[in-house]
């Protein structure tokens, strides 16, 4: 579909197309546990194996890569569990949080706005704290947010071990705690709505674990009962799973809404969403557990992970050739990404140009 061509309205398009998917929105609890115990093992397996002074270099950096993956790949378990109703799975939601969120300071209660980001209200705009307007330019910013994984760490621990006591004796600090060091956003100035009564006790709970786990760990290691090493390379595996998550994250929209225009509609927020089915062995490694189909997660975000390619096959076949719908596909990761700094630098282009005219036709308004 052309981008001039006028998008049809929610009532028009979403049902249509619901009524071809409307079967595989139950989630399927043996694939989660199967998908999640096999990734947790090969992350931790595979963490263990790089300090194995038995084994060559290549084989340890191996075990890096593969960690490292793996581990990416169950943190993003996350975004399966906010979409999932509380009363379901619960059993799950406990086991994740005590495999994945907790060890790796991303526990869930951190990740509750992310059902704002689907919201059309509130889709790109300030309190949507997922985006921010990349393709809009500067194009410096992809490349800013790209290298920010090598900080946020840092700041993940400061958040846990330092901020949280800090909120204990402090009404004033504990506010900004809460409203700007409490979410998994990529907008630094994105002010979190405050928590129901069952996030809050929930939250409380699951600070005070990450707390006591990052004190422990660090009088390990000040006793010498733990190498600085591990933690090193904890360091290290973080950075990488988050600049693959950055890199993730700039293909999953086109980024060029400002925050004063709301998307207004779900089609609208559909068509600022890409899918990247092809390749699917290659994809699913940067963009797993269904983030490869994040246009089509955007349409129907209670569509489980596991459903989403044959969603995507039925949608692609029985949509008209004409449908927003098929505007979302792209090629690959590199063609998304070429396309974003390509827009942004564009943009960039442009408003130097009306800065550069705006100056000349008030230098002509004085000379006059």
């Amino acid at each position: 579909m052309s981008e001039a061509q006028p998008l049809p309205s929610d009532k028009a398009f979403v049902g249509p197309a619901r009524g071809l998917v409307a079967d595989l929105f139950r989630p399927r609890p043996g694939v989660y546990w199967a998908d999640l115990l096999a990734s947790v093992a090969v992350a931790y397996v595979g963490f263990a194996l790089v300090h194995a002074a038995a084994l060559p270099w290549p084989a340890r950096v191996a075990a890096f890569v593969l960690s490292g993956l793996a581990f990416y790949r169950v943190a993003m378990f996350t975004h399966e569990l906010v979409h999932l109703n509380h009363r379901e799975m619960i059993g799950f939601r406990i086991a994740w949080n005590v495999l994945v969120g907790l060890p790796l300071l991303v526990p869930t209660f951190l990740y509750y706005t992310h059902l704002d980001h689907h919201r059309p209200k509130h889709y790109a705009t300030r309190d949507d704290g997922e985006y921010l307007p990349l393709g809009r330019g500067p194009a410096w910013m992809i490349a800013g947010f790209l290298i920010s994984g090598l900080w946020v760490p840092a700041l993940v621990v400061l958040r846990f071990a330092v901020l949280t006591p800090a909120s204990w004796v402090s009404a004033w600090a504990r506010s900004l705690i809460h409203r700007y060091a409490s979410a998994l956003v990529i907008d630094p100035m994105y002010a979190r709505p405050a928590p129901n009564d069952r996030e809050r006790r929930v939250w409380r709970m699951q600070e005070v674990i990450c707390l006591v786990y990052l004190w422990s760990v660090a009088a390990l290691v000040a006793t010498g009962r733990l190498s600085w090493t591990w933690v090193a390379q904890a360091y290290g595996l973080a950075v990488f799973v988050l600049t693959i998550n950055a890199v993730r994250t700039l293909a999953a929209h086109r980024y060029r809404h400002l925050p004063d225009e709301t998307s207004g509609t779900l089609v609208e927020q559909l068509v600022d969403s890409i899918n990247h089915p092809g390749r699917p062995l290659l994809t699913e490694v940067w963009a797993p557990v269904g983030l490869r189909f994040h246009a089509l997660h955007h349409l129907f975000p209670g569509l489980p992970y596991h459903a989403l390619p044959e969603a995507h096959r039925r949608l692609t076949e029985g949509l008209p050739p004409d449908s927003p719908y098929h505007s979302t596909n792209s090629p690959s990761l590199g063609a998304s990404l070429r396309q974003l700094w390509r827009n942004a630098a564009a943009a960039a282009r442009e408003r130097a140009g009306a800065t550069r005219a705006g100056n000349a036709n008030c230098k002509t308004f004085v000379a006059n």
